[in-house]
């Protein structure tokens, strides 16, 4: 198996100018730049362009290509010139390219072949121009553009950027910079979201399936997923392939996917891994849509079968196919339109408005029952094994704008593109809520180890929390939670009220919620175990209707005289006389059933529980512990997103020039601490002073330097042993006078050997904190804030959040640690400048964006008080920029690069 599409790069160009990109159709194409060899494939691409296309592009016939002409589009320098070619196969669709006209400027102009135009090629490549040419030093494109030519017109309106325009003789002249704006990003992204979400619709709702292996035989699991699609009943038609029978549980079958006389649109695979390549070249030729690959024996076994992972999924790519897996267990659709079951699992679930995504093909099958045993419908379920192509993050895409689904569940190993995961949950979780269980905190299967980065946890709590995920730590705890979710409305507040006919389990309710974090409305209301339905019913009305209370815990033991089913109806009755205006959470712990009973089951299409069903759970601890995660959720969900803001005074273009400089003699691996001079002048830059401070080194110096800066003054050793060490005494405080300074001087030589020191004026007293930037291999930077202490230390009592910030995060990042309520003036102490402290994280966040060559930095301490926040120390280190794909232009996750 080959790999057309995907050419050798002896030439200079980045390797990341090769994209492989999703259009507006759902298919995929790849993107690279052209080379002198294909000369004979931009001929052919020509000869098949209309008249019309080309008079579009040359402003006249231009009926071949001339030799000339040939050999000046295909040889470029990749700086001055740059051409671009999409590839479908071995065939160009597409070619991009631009031209340097001046020392900052370049023209623009691309052509898309006939059958492919109204697919989104002009917009990618224009995404992809922009940025190679940004990389190059350009700022602007200019574009002449036949006024006629009403769709390439809108490509370059439809961008995002600030165009110019002026018109003569018919031709419109185009002008523009190309440096992302708010706009042009929304755009892409936009896009993006549209190009993926179709493409995952593809796969979820196939008119026609191929399952290549199909088999006779029992034990095997192209015998099992065939089944698995006849049972369910697939609305279109079903093929097998087997070239030793004529028909396969009574359908027939066919040799070769080839030799079905009909299209069809997803191929699943099932033979073993050695024959796949075989398969590939057959479903290339025939143009399937979309493979899921449920076979294993490919990254999961080690290097050789890491390659052929990769080699499969570029071949598909280049060929406009999607592919999920391999070593998956398949994917699932219950819309009654599609029935599709093409998977491991014996039974299509139930009709549900929840969609589930699962790395892990052998809990796939457990996931599927246990969702079936509590009552919990699913709209789509993916299992994608060692997700070499499609993922969560496609997912996320889809289910964002699928009016199907109303809740989203996720079971994370790794991830492939945590940025890209942060951006979309964050997006989606604000109008659907995101449920995850996040394992393989201390190792990750080797299948998906190739394909994934290794992520610290604070990394992926900053980032669950920031995006309004509702973290879970098992299974059991993601489904407590998915039943609240699909089933009750989201509670107004945090305020719960408990109503029982055991005075011991609703005091063990009311402790729970206490303790979660939740208030009581009340106190828990004991009916008594005599009590009758209509007693147990009233004070369930009671508490419905209480102002005070958002949401209701009830809390069951079954008496032995009257069957519970009766108070079970009795409760079900008094939430449907309510109506949904007045609705309110309900959480049960009834009849010692785990998931919705019947008897508390509205139902829903299909069969399974709806909306408005009361789920029960064994106990009312996992009752109250769901139902604080979803009040969480609707905390975060109601809270001002906020804004992404700028703060005044940065001067971003000092900034990239002081750290030019000082890694202009680092090589490329280095890294560079820098000096206290050149920290002050980088700071200064995004509005961040230190208290000022001179170093000197002797005592005769220091006093001098006191009476310059104003006593009060603080000595401090330039000892790194020392530095922020207060058991080692390193620093002398509030220092009034000469003798002082000199004594402190004196003390702080003996301890540290050494006769420099820093002295510093005096900030406001105030509480000591410390506030970072960190580079996350996966995230890029990471703003932290803590308070500074031995106790916080210890406890490990800081919070994070991932950049970009927005003015919301940054006011709930220094409200984040335990030991946050110190700030606000805990026990009677003054409250300090919160403003302040905010002002102060969104600035490093900035510095963050725009130098992502620092790759750690300190302020430690800084002294928060009513006065302000006052940055006393920093230390900031520098080295080569982490990679940061996802803000480029669109592409799919690059094969066998963990990002």
């Amino acid at each position: 198996m080959s790999a057309p599409g995907h050419a050798p790069n002896p030439f200079d160009y980045p390797a990341h100018w090769e994209a492989d990109v999703v259009l507006t159709d759902g298919g995929t194409v790849h993107l690279r730049p052209i080379t002198p060899d294909d000369a004979d494939r931009l001929v052919a691409f020509h000869r098949g362009l209309s008249e019309r296309t080309r008079y579009f592009r040359y402003f006249g016939p231009y009926p071949r290509i001339p030799q000339r002409d040939l050999d000046r589009f295909t040889t470029v320098d990749h700086h001055d010139r740059v051409a671009l070619v999409a590839m479908l196969g071995d065939d160009i669709i597409a070619v991009g390219r631009y031209d340097r006209v001046a020392d900052a400027s370049a023209e623009v102009a691309f052509v898309v072949a006939d059958a492919h135009q109204g697919r989104g090629l002009g917009s990618i490549l224009l995404e992809h121009l922009a940025a190679a040419a940004r990389e190059r030093g350009l700022r602007r494109f200019v574009a002449e553009v036949l006024a006629e030519n009403g769709q390439m017109v809108r490509v370059f309106r439809d961008a995002g950027y600030q165009i110019r325009r002026e018109f003569e003789e018919s031709v419109l002249h185009l002008e523009f910079a190309i440096d992302p704006t708010e706009e042009s990003v929304a755009v892409a992204q936009a896009r993006e979201q549209a190009a993926e979400a179709r493409s995952v619709d593809n796969l979820l709702h196939p008119t026609s399936i191929a399952v290549i292996g199909a088999s006779t035989d029992p034990t095997k699991i192209g015998h099992a997923v065939l089944t698995h699609l006849l049972a369910a009943d697939f609305a279109g038609p079903v093929y097998p392939v087997n070239p030793e029978h004529r028909s396969v549980r009574g359908v027939r079958a066919y040799p070769s996917v080839l030799d079905i006389p009909d299209a069809v649109d997803l191929a699943v695979v099932t033979v073993p891994a050695a024959s796949v390549d075989e398969v590939m070249d057959a479903c290339l030729a025939k143009q399937v849509k979309a493979l899921v690959v449920v076979t294993s024996g490919f990254g999961e076994t080690g290097p050789d079968g890491r390659s052929a992972e990769r080699r499969m999924v570029a071949e598909a790519r280049a060929h406009g196919m999607r592919v999920v897996g391999p070593n998956a267990l398949g994917v699932l659709n219950t819309d009654p339109a599609v029935r599709l079951n093409a998977t491991l699992a014996p039974a299509l679930p139930a009709r549900g408005r929840t969609g589930f995504f699962c790395q892990s093909g052998a809990l796939g099958t457990a996931i599927l029952a246990t969702a079936a045993a509590r009552g919990l419908g699913l709209s789509t379920f993916v299992s994608a094994g060692n997700r070499a192509d499609v993922s969560g993050n496609d997912l996320l895409q889809y289910w964002e704008t699928d009016p199907d689904t109303d809740v989203v569940l996720l079971y994370l190993e790794s991830f492939g593109n945590p940025r890209k995961f942060a951006r979309l949950a964050r997006r989606l979780g604000r109008s659907k809520p995101i449920v995850a269980v996040k394992s393989g905190r201390h190792a990750v299967r080797p299948g998906l180890a190739a394909t994934s980065v290794p992520v610290d946890e604070s990394s992926v709590q900053a980032l669950f929390e920031q995006a309004g995920v509702i973290r879970v730590e098992s299974l059991a705890q993601l489904f407590d939670t998915a039943l609240v979710l699909a089933h009750q409305p989201l509670p107004a507040g945090p305020r719960v009220a408990v109503v029982g006919n055991s005075a011991a389990i609703g005091v063990l309710a009311a402790d729970t919620a206490l303790a979660q974090g939740l208030e009581l409305a009340g106190e828990p209301v004991d009916v008594g175990s005599q009590a009758g339905p209509e007693a147990f019913a009233s004070a369930v009305r009671d508490a419905l209707g209480r102002p005070d209370a958002d949401a209701l815990v009830v809390v069951f033991v079954p008496p032995l005289a009257v069957p519970g089913t009766a108070y079970a109806r009795a409760l079900r009755e008094v939430v449907d006389e309510s109506g949904p205006g007045a609705a309110k959470p309900i959480v049960s712990t009834f009849l010692a059933v785990e998931g919705v009973p019947d008897e508390l089951a509205v139902p829903g299409p299909g069969g399974a529980p709806g909306r408005g069903s009361i789920p029960s759970y064994p106990s009312p601890e996992r009752a109250v512990a769901a139902l604080a995660r979803v009040t969480n959720y609707a905390r975060w969900r109601s809270a001002p997103q906020g804004s992404f803001v700028r703060p005044t005074g940065i001067d971003r273009a000092t900034a990239r020039a002081v750290v030019a400089a000082e890694l202009s003699t680092v090589d490329d691996s280095g890294e560079r601490e820098l000096t206290d001079e050149v920290i002050v002048r980088l700071l200064a830059c995004y509005g961040i002073e230190l208290v000022p401070f001179q170093i000197v080194s002797s005592a005769d110096a220091a006093v001098a330097a006191a009476e310059e800066l104003g006593y009060p003054v603080a000595l401090k050793s330039t000892s790194r042993r020392l530095r922020h060490r207060t058991d080692l005494v390193g620093v002398r405080l509030d220092l009034a006078g000469p003798d002082a300074v000199r004594s402190a001087h004196a003390a702080l030589r003996a301890v540290s050997g050494e006769p420099t020191v820093y002295v510093q004026r005096m900030a406001p007293k105030g509480l000591s904190c410390v506030l970072g930037l960190q580079d996350d291999p996966s995230f890029g930077s990471l703003v932290s804030f803590g308070l500074s202490g031995v106790v916080s230390d210890l406890l490990g009592d800081r919070a994070y959040r991932a950049v970009p910030l927005t003015d919301a995060d940054a006011a709930a990042l220094v409200r984040a640690p335990r030991a946050a309520p110190l700030l606000a003036g805990y026990r009677g102490g003054e409250p300090v400048d919160l403003a302040a402290l905010q002002d102060l994280v969104l600035r490093l966040a900035a510095l963050a964006e725009d130098v992502p060559e620092v790759r750690s930095l300190a302020l430690e301490p800084v002294l928060a008080s009513a006065q302000g926040a006052f940055v006393t120390s920093a230390r900031i280190t520098l080295g080569p920029p982490p990679d940061r794909r996802d803000t480029g232009p669109r592409r799919l996750r690059t094969l066998g690069v963990p990002w």
